[in-house]
Formats: C-alpha cells, structure tokens, sequence
C-alpha cells in the first residue's frame, strides 16, 4: 500500500538509549533489533530511528561526519541492514532520520571547504566576511546559544551554524549542494529504508543577502533563557527558497514505491501552520512534524486550533502530531498540573490516537515515563550547560529505556550514559505487561482500537462546543465516533442527544439516561450515528 504512511501510528527509537547490547553503557543497532517485539506488540506501523551516522558526537549524532556510514557506538552497515531485514520480516515499517541542513565540522566536506576561498567546495558552505569592525555579518543567533556565526582563521571567514559551532550550515543555494544530498537519500532508499524523518528541514535556506533578523513579539517584557527566542528567524530560516527543493525530494523518494517523507517543521507557533501547509502541498513533503503540541498548552481550545487550523490551511495534506520526543520535556511531567501521573498518560494517549493525520510515539511513552532530574555533573547536552539552570537541555527526556526492574532497567550491563533514576525505574515494561489499565496496556487497547476503527483511522474531523475543560469532536465516515475527553483533575458532566454507549477503552467515564459522567482525565468514544448535542 503506497500510502500506508496516511494516518499511520510511528514510534520513535532513540537509538543511544533503547537497549545496549555490548556493555558499553550507550545503545545500539543490535540492541534495537532484539527489543522490535515490543514494538511489534504495541501494534504500530513504523520506526524512526534517530541518527545512527558517523558522528563525533557534539550533538549526539546529529553532527554527521559520514552521511553513508553507520557510526562504530552504533554498530555497523551489516548491523544496520539486519535491524532492516528483521523490522521488515515483523511487518515494521522503517523511517530513518536524515539531518542534511548541515554537518558535522569533522565532514570531509568541510575540511575541504575552509581550505580555500577557490576551491571546488569553497561556496558549499555559508561563509561571509566580517563586517569592518570585525563581528559577525548579522545579527543571526544559534539556536544553542551564542552567535550564529563561528570565525574560521583558515579562510579569515565567518560561516553560519544555525545550531552548535560544530554543525556548520551547508549552502543550499548552490546546486551541488542540492545533488549531494539527493545522492545521500538515494544510498539508503537503495538499502530498503521506507522514508526519511528529514531533520530542521525549514533551515536549509538561508537569505543570500544577509538580512538581519528582527525582533519576535514576546508574551512579556521579561527575556526567555535563549535570546534566539526574541529574534523571528525570516532570514536565517524557513525561506522561500525551500518549496522547490522539497520537490526535488518528493521527485527522488518517488522512484521508489511506498516511502515516505515527514519534515521537522520548527517555527514558532505564529507561522508553523502555514509552513505546515506550504511543505506538504502537492509534490512536496508527504507528512509535516508539528511542535504545536510539544509545549505546556493543555487546554481544548489549543488542540481544536492547531488542528482546524492545519486542516484549514491544507485540507489534503497529512499532518504528524506528537506530544513528546527526543528534544522535549516528556509531557507527563510537562502537563502534571493537569491530573495524576498515570491517569493524565492514559488520556494523552486516548487523546493522541485520536486526533485526525499521522502520530508519532516517543520511546518510554507507552510506560508513562516521566522527565528525569537531571544534576549538573550529569549533563551532556551543550544547551544544557549554556543555559542552566532555567534551562536544564535535553538529556532529562533522553535516559534509557526501562524494561525491567533491575538495576538499569535491564538496559544495559555497565554504567548507562545516562542514569536510570528510581521514579524512572518504577515505570518499566516487566511491570506492566499484562497488567489490566497499566499504562502500557492501554497504549496497545488504544492502538489496537484505532486500527479497527475506519472512522478514528480516516474519519475527518468535527469539532463540537463543549464547556471548558472538555474536549469533544466527531471522527466521521459510515460510523462516525464521538471523542470526550476531560483534561482536567476534577469530574464533568455532559447531557448528550441521543441514547448511546461507550465503545472501545474509557477511563473514569459512565453514561446512564442520556447524561455522560467524566471523571478525572476521563475521556470516552461513543458512537455517534445520529446528530450530536453536548449540553
């Protein structure tokens, strides 16, 4: 089915941290390939790996130093191709990430690039003179902090890094530069992989002269711990230029039947809707992942807009929602002023698998796991040590995978590279599977739920007035289904038109004489064949 990608379920492996298999202390390919049953039990369609690429590491791994080569903490090409083979043989559709926006400062590319202002590959990266007092070209900042401008003595050169010093941008405004990374999608859609989590994709085109950036309205006058919040990004990113190259992408993928493509969009939230629509029209991008779920909004208002708006602007595209990954604070802890820790994880994802477009599923999700204290003696993160303690990085949504109650949740034999602390170490996989409304086997009643349901499956959606804090629209099609979810602590009540039952998991939901009680993050689906009235 060539677009098996259209509302499919997708779960995210963070390779460094799913299952060791050597020792060392970080995960791997191997790892990753031993554990796909439980993935395979939880009843997705797909997996994204996150970057397993030669890479010094400064970023951990998406600082890529060989774009065809498997990174030896990783394993190896043959380790690669086996995990493959083995998804593949489980009915496991494989997505892998590709960070083509820039690379890494150890890329041969590079090297070759900050040699000479005249050689072949002096203009595949963006470099600029100083301005006459010696700073930088612009005001342009690096999402990790600091100046988005790096001074090369070689060249007596600045060149752009959008992201850390060591991930210079690549120049896309050069068509080698465009063929280059064309040639790189096609070694691994050579190798069988079914699609491309393609990484910042709204940054491979910068503005050719230089502009300044301007100020981003902010919400008060206090400034945000990363000063490249306070700047709107209309010249170092998300560019014109960027539609036409994402169709020299869609042209390339579809050579090959049944892949897929799913850009990172990251913008603020003011143009991410547009951007959204913009990179999955015709010819262009298959899915758009959207960041307008992975911050503290918790409310119905905030996911009836997001979604009515992406489907306003794109009424044929497919969106991909998620509420956590490798880059945010995991959303129990983000959204625990709104119910107990477990019972708020069940309704996420009642809430989640719901919605209308693609969902994407973040490893440790399906066990509740929440965000990790981090100390600063165990950091790793390079934002993390730039902007502690209002801002403490990532590493606190990175720690391993639990599957067990032994020490280091059965992840690995040697000290984890992260730690495996004790609220993390009760959310494991032993302790759950089978355990009736455990959080894991609510993910797998979910899953399960939505693959047999046409209508939470393709149903377009229906939003419907209800009072605050509920939740409710109609996923129509042949039996369309009513959603309600409570997102809040406390208990509501809903009169409903018609007589009804609850079909398929609740949780804290009762329905006698036409009026539906909600009990903390209670949420229910319900058949909705006849007209729909909350009251």
């Amino acid at each position: 089915m060539d677009d098996w990608w259209r509302n499919s379920v997708t779960y995210q492996i963070y390779p460094r941290s799913f299952q060791d298999s050597t020792g060392n202390g970080v995960g791997d390919l191997a790892g990753i390939t031993r554990r796909l049953g439980h993935v395979v039990r939880l009843g997705v369609d797909a997996i994204w790996l996150s970057p397993v690429f030669t890479s010094p590491m400064a970023d951990m791994g998406y600082d890529v130093s060989d774009h065809t080569g498997i990174d030896p903490l990783f394993g190896t090409l043959a380790d690669f191709d086996a995990l493959l083979a083995r998804a593949h043989d489980l009915g496991l559709r494989v997505i892998i990430d590709q960070v083509i926006s820039h690379t890494s400062d150890r890329h041969p590319l590079f090297a070759e690039s900050r040699a000479s202002r005249e050689g072949p590959r002096a203009d595949w990266y963006v470099w600029a003179d100083p301005r006459p007092d010696g700073s930088p070209p612009n005001n342009w900042l690096s999402v990790f902090g600091g100046s988005a401008w790096e001074w090369d003595t070689r060249r007596r050169q600045y060149y752009l890094h959008n992201f850390l010093p060591g991930q210079p941008d690549l120049n896309y405004h050069n068509p080698a530069v465009q063929d280059w990374a064309l040639g790189t999608l096609r070694f691994w859609l050579d190798r069988g992989v079914d699609g491309f989590r393609l990484d910042t994709v709204n940054y491979y085109f910068h503005d050719a002269d230089l502009r300044p950036n301007g100020p981003e309205p902010q919400a008060d006058n206090r400034p945000p711990p990363n000063p490249n919040d306070m700047q709107d990004g209309r010249h170092s990113k998300s560019r014109p230029e960027t539609p036409a190259f994402l169709e020299r992408i869609r042209a390339v993928v579809d050579e090959y039947p049944a892949r897929t493509t799913v850009g990172e969009v990251g913008d603020n939230p003011r143009r991410s809707l547009p951007l959204m629509a913009d990179y999955t029209a015709p010819g262009r991008l298959h899915m758009a992942y959207s960041f307008d779920m992975l911050g503290p909004d918790y409310t119905p208002a905030h996911f009836r807009s997001r979604i009515e708006g992406f489907f306003r602007a794109a009424p044929g595209s497919c969106p991909a929602w998620a509420f956590s990954n490798h880059d945010v604070v995991r959303h129990p802890t983000r959204w625990a002023a709104h119910g107990e820790t477990d019972a708020l994880a069940r309704q996420a994802a009642a809430l989640l698998l719901a919605f209308e477009g693609s969902v994407y599923l973040y490893q440790g999700e399906e066990l509740g796991q929440t965000e990790t204290d981090i100390l600063w003696e165990e950091l790793t993160d390079p934002p993390g040590f730039r902007f502690w303690p209002d801002y403490k990085g990532r590493d606190g949504c990175r720690t391993p995978m639990v599957w067990d109650g032994t020490a280091h949740g059965g992840f690995t034999t040697g000290t984890p590279w992260l730690p495996v602390k004790p609220p993390q170490l009760a959310r494991n996989v032993a302790a759950q599977e089978g355990v009736a409304g455990s959080v894991l086997e609510t993910y797998r009643a979910l899953i399960a739920h939505r693959t047999a349901t046409p209508a939470l499956r393709h149903g377009r959606t229906t939003f419907l007035d209800a009072p605050d804090p509920v939740l409710a629209f109609v996923r129509g099609g042949e039996a369309p289904v009513l959603c309600v979810f409570n997102l809040s602590p406390g208990t509501r009540t809903l009169a409903l038109a018609g007589a009804r039952r609850i079909e398929g998991p609740s949780q804290a939901a009762a329905l006698a004489g036409g009026t539906l009680t909600l009990g903390a993050n209670g949420w229910a689906y319900l058949p909705a064949t006849g007209p729909v009235a909350l009251g």
